[in-house]
This record gives C-alpha cells, structure tokens and sequence, in this order.
C-alpha cells in the first residue's frame, strides 16, 4: 500500500526579475513616521514593498502618504471593503511574501505574535508567513528592558524571528536611552542579508 504523501502548501518563489515582496507592518508607536523613509529605501533598493498598518498606527502616518510611496495599496483590515467578494488578505500577504519586516514593533504587537494572539491584520499576516520575520522594536527604555518584554523578544528569537536592536537616543517621553527605532540603514541592511 502507498505511503499518503502529507499535504505540504506550495510557497511562492518569485520568477527571474520579477521584484522580492517586503511585507513592512507599521504599529503604533511615534517611530512609525519612519515608515516612510523605510518605504522609499526599500524600493530604491528595487524591492516591491506592501504596507499593512494597524489602526494605532495611523495616529502617527496615514494610509495615503505609504500609499503614495509604495505605489500600492495599503493594507489595513481582516476584509476587503474595496471588493464585493470577501477576501482574505492576510492568506494572501503571508503566502507571497519573501520577507515580513515589522519596523517600529511596539511592546504590544511584540507579546501578541509571541503569545500567538492574531486579532488584526499584522498579527494574523505574522502568524500565517513561512517568510522570515523581522521586527525592530521601538519603545520606551524602562518598557524595553522590562522581564516580560524581554521574555517575549526571547520568545520570539527561539522561533527563528530576528529582531534589529533599537540604538541609544531621544526618546518620545524625553529621556534619552535605549529603545530608539535602529536606523533606517541598519534596518534597510538587515532586509538585504535576509534575503540574500
């Protein structure tokens, strides 16, 4: 009798020159503004970059300015609303994305992916990816280096996620510490080995 081969799904792998797909995840933090900057490298990099924005995060940058950079759509809810039939978008980012960056992680975001709680768009996209997944925190000093958050980043690494260490800086509560968003370059470099 014929062993029954397991089901294993097909991932997508991009045909010669067609353009590598960076799924980039914006969250709510006021380092989401370097979103932008983020966009425009990648894609002078010759990448295609798709935005999912969660909806803390369009307190900081809005849907239009990613949308204008990227040249694409911008994500930002479990439905379609654009389209009569209903869509699943986060199947789709997640299968046909080459990398996930997700630049500024909050502290919030950073505990539902390692907890595996998927309750909007990024986390579910994160949760379904057989892509690597990058994260660059960006959080308050004390919330950086607080146990738990600690526990979870070291979570998240044991499940093979790679984190960009945020660098010393001015942070948005007025101290100047640890917990800064890496630099743009620092985080462009780490996609480009990613993908090597």
């Amino acid at each position: 009798m014929k062993k029954k081969k397991k089901y294993r799904p097909q991932v997508k792998r991009n045909n010669v020159g067609e353009k590598k797909r960076i799924i980039l995840g914006v969250t709510g933090s006021i380092a989401a503004y370097k979103s932008a900057d983020l966009t425009r490298g990648l894609i002078e990099k010759g990448l295609r970059v798709s935005v999912v924005l969660t909806k803390k995060a369009e307190h900081f940058i809005t849907p239009l300015t990613l949308a204008s950079l990227s040249g694409e759509k911008v994500f930002r809810g479990m439905i379609d609303q654009e389209n009569d039939s209903w869509q699943m978008p986060h199947i789709e980012l997640a299968k046909n994305a080459d990398l996930l960056l997700i630049a500024p992680a909050t502290a919030n975001v950073i505990a539902k992916i390692a907890h595996g709680l998927a309750d909007d768009l990024l986390t579910c996209v994160t949760l379904a990816t057989k892509a690597p997944v990058l994260l660059a925190p960006a959080m308050n000093t004390e919330m950086f280096h607080n146990s738990i958050v600690e526990d979870n980043c070291e979570r998240l690494q044991k499940n093979g996620m790679t984190f960009i260490k945020p660098v010393e800086g001015k942070l948005a509560c007025g101290v100047f510490g640890d917990g800064h968003i890496a630099e743009e370059e620092t985080i462009i470099n780490s996609v480009l080995e990613h993908l090597k």
